[in-house]
């Protein structure tokens, strides 16, 4: 049995790529969500283990130093990283595994897991963006302005990445990220097994 897809998303604060992933979760059940390891406080609702695991800086740079996460970055004051174990176990079991990476946290991981399938999630436009951070009712004024300026840096790395999809609805959004993840499926490269086994026939 082959591995699991490695699909990582990234995008500026704001983008949203959590909830482009729960519609693509919703549209493939099978499909498995690497949770990342924060630094920060919980926003809202958000509980540990459902949208990331909450972790003190100290208990992260433990972790860090165990060598338990992939790649990691600091964003905005704290770190967010991805913890090794659950990923290589879902991949191994055949399983697809979407990831919701910062930038940098994207590019590393596909230096080290060159299979990585990478995407980047543009917004329909940087007023929109705005908007949506704004609407969120969880930043100050200041941050919203700190997030706008790293959002326009992360932009110009889009063409680092294997696909770039823009979140003009978050449904349209998901079913391109399907098509993207059907087409990885039958790249040569996964279905070489295959061909060796009509070969051998």
């Amino acid at each position: 049995m082959s591995n699991g897809l490695i699909v990582s998303i990234s995008g500026p604060s704001g983008v949203g790529k959590g909830t482009v992933i729960a519609k693509l979760r919703e549209m493939l059940p099978d499909c498995r969500h690497s949770i990342s390891v924060t630094s920060r406080d919980p926003r809202g609702e958000e509980k540990d283990g459902v949208e990331y695991y909450f972790r003190t800086r100290e208990e992260f740079e433990r972790l860090i130093a165990e060598g338990e996460i992939i790649e990691y970055d600091q964003y905005v004051g704290n770190y967010y990283g991805t913890p090794l174990t659950p990923l290589i176990t879902m991949s191994g079991k055949g399983q697809d595994v979407l990831l919701d990476l910062t930038v940098a946290g994207s590019l590393a991981l596909k230096e080290k897991f060159e299979e990585t399938v990478t995407i980047f999630l543009l917004p329909p436009s940087l007023k929109e963006l705005r908007n949506r951070l704004t609407g969120r009712g969880t930043e100050s004024e200041e941050l919203v302005d700190k997030r706008m300026g790293q959002a326009k840096k992360e932009i110009a790395d889009a063409p680092k990445f294997d696909y770039v999809v823009t979140n003009d609805s978050v449904e349209q959004a998901a079913e391109e990220i399907a098509a993207i993840m059907l087409a990885e499926h039958g790249r040569f490269k996964r279905r070489s097994e295959t061909v060796e086994k009509l070969l051998a026939e």
